[in-house]
C-alpha cells in the first residue's frame, strides 16, 4: 500500500492506492492489439487491488472543474499522449467492481462521476524508469499537481485549493 499526503494552506489531501510492481512484465501501457497490461482507451483501477481513494478537507479545482471536498475512488484512462483522470463518489471498490463471494462483478462507474480532467503524459528516460507504481505530489506556484508514475511514463494533474 501508498499513501500520498500534501497540504496546500488549510486544505489536506491524501491518497490511498497500491502499488504494483513491473516485474517481468515490459508492456504495461500500450495498446490492446500489443498486448498491453492498460491499454490505452480503457479505465483502469490506477494501481492494484482495491481502488484508488483520494480525500480532500476543500474543495479543489482541476482546470475550470471543481470537485468537492471528500473522499473518491480514482481511476485513470490512459492514452498514448493524453489520460483522464475519473473521481466517482462510489468507494469500496476491488477495482473497477466489486468482489464478493469469490465472485468479481463490474460497476457501471459512469452514474457516480463526480469529475473528469485531462493531462498529457510524459516519457521518462530510462534513467528514470520507476519499478513500482508511484503517485506523489508536487507543489507548483499556483498549487500542486498530482503526479503518477510507473516505468517509463509520468502524467501531472495540475489542481489548486478553490477560492
Amino acid at each position: 500500500m501508498g499513501v500520498a499526503r500534501i497540504s496546500l494552506g488549510d486544505a489536506y489531501v491524501k491518497v490511498d492506492y497500491s502499488r504494483p510492481y513491473k516485474r517481468n512484465r515490459d508492456n504495461i501501457f500500450g495498446t490492446k492489439e500489443s498486448g498491453a497490461l492498460v491499454p490505452y482507451g480503457e479505465i483502469w483501477r490506477t494501481g492494484a487491488n482495491e481502488a484508488t481513494e483520494i480525500t480532500t478537507t476543500q474543495d479543489l479545482m482541476f482546470g475550470s472543474k471543481k470537485l468537492p471536498a471528500g473522499t473518491y475512488s480514482v481511476f485513470t484512462t490512459p492514452g498514448a499522449e493524453e489520460w483522464t483522470i475519473h473521481f466517482n463518489s462510489h468507494l469500496g471498490l476491488s477495482g473497477t467492481g466489486i468482489f464478493a463471494d469469490g465472485k468479481f462483478t463490474p460497476v457501471d462507474l459512469a452514474p457516480t462521476e463526480v469529475l473528469t480532467a485531462k493531462a498529457k503524459s510524459t516519457a521518462l528516460d530510462e534513467k528514470d524508469e520507476v519499478d513500482q507504481f508511484t503517485i506523489s505530489f508536487a507543489k507548483t506556484d499556483g498549487g500542486a499537481d498530482l503526479v503518477l508514475r510507473w516505468i517509463r511514463t509520468e502524467v501531472r494533474f495540475p489542481f489548486s485549493v478553490a477560492k
